[in-house]
């Protein structure tokens, strides 16, 4: 008869060392996922900014045509006032500010019009109108009626409240926030921003530039710009037709 094998003696481990390896594995697991997502992250980085050639000559074109129509425009003759019956403007940017002269980039900053296809009332003064002729060849502005000023309060009027963009949808919102210049709801805010009265600024200031749509195919010409929009510059009454097709 053949020898019975001898049996394989298994050493046990303490239930406590198990626990230990256990625990151990589960930190060492922990870390190797940090150092992969912190590899990630400085993998991704900052993107490499890259420009060609012709990209330099193109900014460098723009800035300086932008220099000259600002030094040609001093020793010209200052624009006229629009007639006194028309206090508020409406401005929208419809153009790329890339590679402009810093003094166009400020004026654009100063209007609040820093994204493409974005709007804001201004009062219309001597400085204001001296403004829009800086900025003339990247923002169409207008004078609108109170149908576009209620339809963009209305629909696209928000605020900004810590750092989240709050809509215009509770009058007990606007009730507490301006209520100390005699606006408690939104037609009263409406009211004040077309009829440009004496909280016009507070008013203006409260409201966020208006982020304004457009189709995502729509026809554009060789510049860029929007076909159904026209082109930059003053539009006078024609700003309402741009405020329905962006609205």
């Amino acid at each position: 008869m053949a020898e019975p094998e001898s049996q394989k003696v298994i050493k046990l481990v303490p239930e406590f060392l198990l626990k230990k390896r256990k625990a151990y594995q589960a930190i060492k697991a922990t870390q190797a996922k940090l150092a992969l997502l912190e590899k990630r992250k400085v993998a991704r980085g900052k993107p490499l900014n890259f420009k060609r050639l012709e990209d330099f000559l193109k900014d460098g074109h723009i800035k300086h045509r932008d220099e000259t129509r600002i030094r040609r425009s001093k020793h010209r003759p200052a624009p006229a006032l629009p007639p006194a019956g028309n206090k508020l403007a409406f401005a929208v940017r419809i153009r790329e500010i890339k590679g402009v002269s810093p003094k166009v980039r400020k004026v654009v900053q100063m209007m609040r019009l820093r994204k493409i296809f974005s709007g804001a009332f201004i009062k219309i003064n001597k400085t204001s109108v001296a403004m829009m002729k800086v900025v003339e060849p990247y923002v169409a502005w207008g004078f609108p009626n109170l149908k576009s000023v209620r339809e963009l309060i209305l629909k696209r009027g928000q605020t900004r409240i810590g750092r989240r963009r709050v809509p215009l949808t509770d009058n007990a919102l606007i009730e507490q926030h301006m209520g100390k210049h005699g606006i408690i709801c939104l037609e009263d805010l409406i009211h004040e921003i077309f009829s440009v009265g004496r909280s016009f600024r507070p008013a203006n200031n409260f409201l966020l530039p208006f982020r304004l749509s457009v189709p995502r195919h729509a026809a554009r010409d060789k510049a860029g710009l929007l076909k159904d929009l026209g082109g930059p510059g003053f539009r006078g009454a024609d700003i309402n037709a741009i405020v329905r097709l962006l609205n």
